[in-house]
């Protein structure tokens, strides 16, 4: 038991590591800084950010959330003020952020506000997860509050709403969607920075993986298995040929989040990774050192990401770009096999080299 930041009641569960002054940069995803630098050079994007943080209401938003939902307190959903105390305690936020529980039996959660940031929860998620895979959603939101993750999300919520209403505006609806679109890429690789968190806040990667399944499956644990889902996840990645690839980018495109099983291969990866390890062992960046902190280092980690997953993928796009990289002969013919299992009959003049180094078999 431990003392909450806010100097109240004594936070709840078993011994957790606490990780004081921690930096959002030990945890967060190279994809979500490199796609948020990208953001930021979005041409108007600048210029849409300084004008909606000062128009949107966000009094209106505080004032919605505090009339129509149940806000967490010592008094009501006593175990979630708890644990937000405990995640706070754990990731060294000053100040708890309000929390509130909304009716709604889609499980969701959000992190959301422009001067400070509100976390709600639906009805939904506390119903569908146990008590420690809901430690571990709070923690992902608390993640997002630490990283400052909130005022992009609310800008995302008011511009995909403005989306709606100005599709008659001849060109208007393009100018918002293009910026939609980035703050969607953006958001889907932020998701993956505020799993981590939610690992360092549980600390316990089974629970976190519980939940994932929960969140595709539904409450039936008894029916799934770790080891089957996250087979899944690289049967997704690796499965299909180039039309599959454009039809993964397809489906993903209108989404918030990524899907929930690459989330989970995600997020196992990086709790059995040295980087992980290194956190729980008191080393990590602090947040002291943030001012200090090389942009050129953080483009260069982004990077280095890149290029390992595109050297490490099974996606046959990631194929033919390794392919395109290394200036791979008989392109045309390798794009060809790829999109449709195997060569033409009777091309004619195909030595051995090139007709036989099992290219085509992306296709089977």
């Amino acid at each position: 038991m431990t003392e909450s930041p806010d100097g109240g009641a004594q936070v709840p569960g078993r011994n957790r590591k606490r990780f004081p002054g921690i930096s959002s940069r030990s945890y967060e995803h190279p994809a979500d800084r490199s796609a948020l630098v990208a953001l930021r050079k979005l041409s108007g994007f600048d210029t849409v950010f300084k004008t909606l943080s000062g128009l949107l209401p966000e009094r209106s938003l505080r004032l919605l959330f505090l009339s129509d939902s149940v806000r967490v307190s010592d008094q009501q959903f006593a175990h979630l003020h708890a644990m937000l105390r405990d995640a706070c305690y754990i990731l060294d936020l000053e100040k708890v952020p309000p929390m509130y529980v909304n009716q709604d039996p889609q499980p969701n959660a959000m992190c959301i506000g422009l001067d400070e940031p509100i976390i709600v929860v639906t009805t939904g998620l506390v119903e569908l997860l146990d008590e420690e895979e809901m430690r571990a959603v709070i923690g992902h939101e608390v993640g997002h509050a630490l990283s400052g993750h909130a005022v992009y999300r609310t800008i995302l919520l008011f511009l995909t709403n403005l989306a709606t209403k100005v599709a008659w505006i001849p060109l208007g609806n393009v100018a918002v969607m293009a910026i939609v679109t980035a703050l969607r890429e953006w958001f889907r690789k932020s998701e993956l920075s505020a799993d981590r968190a939610g690992l360092l806040v549980g600390q316990d990667l089974q629970a976190s993986m519980r939940g994932l399944m929960k969140l595709a499956g539904g409450n039936h644990l008894h029916e799934m298995n770790v080891d089957a889902f996250l087979k899944q996840a690289e049967e997704y990645e690796s499965g299909g040929d180039l039309r599959d690839s454009v039809l993964k980018i397809l489906n993903v495109l209108p989404r918030s989040h990524p899907f929930t099983t690459v989330r989970a291969a995600e997020l196992k990866k990086w709790g059995e990774s040295r980087d992980y390890q290194r956190i729980m062992d008191g080393h990590y960046p602090r947040r002291e050192e943030d001012k200090d902190a090389s942009v050129s280092d953080s483009f260069r980690d982004s990077a280095a990401h890149y290029a390992e997953s595109v050297r490490t993928s099974k996606d046959p796009l990631m194929g033919l770009v390794r392919d395109i990289a290394g200036g791979a002969g008989d392109l045309g013919g390798k794009l060809r096999d790829t999109v449709f299992g195997s060569r033409a009959n009777g091309a004619g003049g195909s030595d051995g080299a090139n007709g036989s180094d099992g290219s085509g078999s992306a296709g089977k």
